[in-house]
């Protein structure tokens, strides 16, 4: 019997986290695998193109229309979507009320101690949100639930920011847990020489460039239809940029411990490849006034 896999995926809001992974499971789904997805935002937002929901009823929510979390059977919060993919979210509070990464923690041990992780299950996949990994949102870095971190990116500076941050939290934990960072994304945004930028990147916190998934409208218009591409379009050659992560997955070995790069060797590797402007130490700290009167000088 195959060793259970668990992973996590990481990255910035906004960058295509929650898409790129529920394509990516339902490729996997697709290859024959048994998946379960546990979606770990407050939103609830993780699991919908998999069961073609807005939604999914969660955790946290399903709890306190029930009293507690021991009140609730399995089957109420694990819906079965595209596939065969065991789907959960855990929810949150409502905004500005508690801990929204408690949703986290409570949802993880009651899968546990009501048998969730199943004997015939290759991967579980849980989508973390944003860029967090301080908290319940760092559970499954810190209680070694997952040991392989992926981290969706970009091109764009505060997506490469968020994705070496990430790695620092990776790094806080591993040495105390088999926790380890097992490759970039790329959801490429068209930036220029974005996979050569990414690769680079990857290479200096010591992983690789797992995939570049490149963009195409069609994911738009899959999720307008709450479908995965894979589903939706299987001959469009998007589905094939996914079925390729997937299998890239399948067979990754490379986990490491990240080396996470400092602020100014982040910036200089912005600079090199253009994303930065290279930085003026002579107009910091200088008020417009005082930049109009030294060019009057000059020109003078």
């Amino acid at each position: 019997m195959a060793k259970l896999r668990q992973a996590a995926i990481y990255g910035k809001g906004g960058i295509g986290k929650s898409t790129t992974t529920q394509n990516l499971v339902a490729a996997l789904a697709e290859a024959g695998k048994k998946v379960m997805i546990v979606g770990c935002d407050p939103k609830a937002d993780s699991t919908r193109l998999i069961l073609h929901a807005k939604a999914q009823n969660s955790v946290m929510e399903l709890a306190a229309e029930a009293g507690s979390v021991e009140d609730l059977e399995l089957e109420d919060v694990l819906s079965i979507g595209y596939g065969g993919i065991k789907c959960v979210e855990s929810g949150g509070p409502e905004p500005g009320v508690g801990c929204a990464g408690r949703g986290v923690i409570t949802a993880i041990n009651f899968l546990e101690e009501e048998g969730a992780y199943t004997d015939d299950l290759d991967f579980v996949f849980y989508d973390v949100l944003g860029d967090v990994v301080c908290g319940g949102f760092a559970m499954p870095i810190r209680e070694n639930k997952a040991q392989e971190i992926y981290i969706v990116c970009s091109g764009e500076m505060m997506a490469m920011y968020a994705a070496n941050n990430i790695g620092k939290g990776i790094v806080k934990y591993a040495n105390s847990g088999g926790v380890r960072l097992a490759g970039l994304i790329c959801n490429s945004r068209n930036t220029d020489r974005e996979d050569e930028l990414i690769m680079e990147l990857a290479r200096r916190m010591g992983t690789t460039m797992i995939h570049f998934i490149p963009r195409d409208n069609v994911v738009q218009h899959a999720e307008i239809r709450r479908m995965t591409v894979i589903e939706y379009d299987p001959t469009a050659k998007q589905a094939d940029e996914y079925r390729a992560l997937a299998m890239k997955i399948v067979n990754n070995t490379n986990f490491v411990i990240p080396t996470p790069v400092t602020m100014d060797e982040l910036e200089e590797l912005l600079m090199a490849f253009g994303i930065m402007e290279v930085e003026d130490a002579s107009i910091i700290g200088k008020t417009a006034a005082q930049l109009a009167a030294e060019a009057c000088q000059l020109a003078a």
